[in-house]
């Protein structure tokens, strides 16, 4: 078992979260689901805690009401070495959710993602600082990171 694993709070949507975030990534699953009993504080049978992993990584899931949410304080970063993972990831998790800045979004149970292709962190440490600069500006300036956009801005 991992030291450390990331907790997520929901109101009432755990379980159907987990599912939806292990159809995203490869070497994902859903590993155990705990249920309410009869004396539980739920619905009997209704998921309490979940536990999955994603790309190998475990989190746990717990439905615990509508006492505290999601914020952008917090979110899950996603290397992506390629467009095409990009946009696939951008598209499913942007479906009932809302798109922000930077590769930034909140998907419909409000988590927050940032979704960034690998090249960016290498063209924003490049030593010509001009290059990254330009670099910079084009990525503040999109939504969902176009990687084109990026080489375009980092050749002047």
């Amino acid at each position: 078992m991992q030291k450390i694993t990331t907790f997520l709070w929901f109101d009432s949507q755990a379980e159907e979260a987990a599912e939806f975030y292990t159809s995203l990534f490869a070497d994902s699953r859903v590993v155990d689901v705990q249920r309410h009993g009869e004396a539980g504080p739920g619905p009997e049978g209704t998921a309490m805690l979940v536990t999955f992993e994603l790309a190998g990584q475990r989190f746990l899931a717990l439905n615990g009401g509508p006492h505290f949410r999601f914020t952008e304080a917090v979110s899950l970063y996603v290397d992506c070495e390629s467009q095409e993972e990009v946009d696939e990831l951008w598209a499913r998790l942007t479906e009932g959710g809302e798109e922000s800045q930077c590769g930034w979004l909140k998907d419909r149970y409000g988590l927050s993602w940032q979704i960034v292709p690998r090249v960016l962190g290498e063209l924003m440490s490049d030593p010509d600082r001009a290059r990254a600069g330009r670099v910079t500006r084009a990525m503040l300036g999109m939504k969902k990171i176009e990687i084109q956009g990026l080489l375009d801005a980092a050749r002047g």
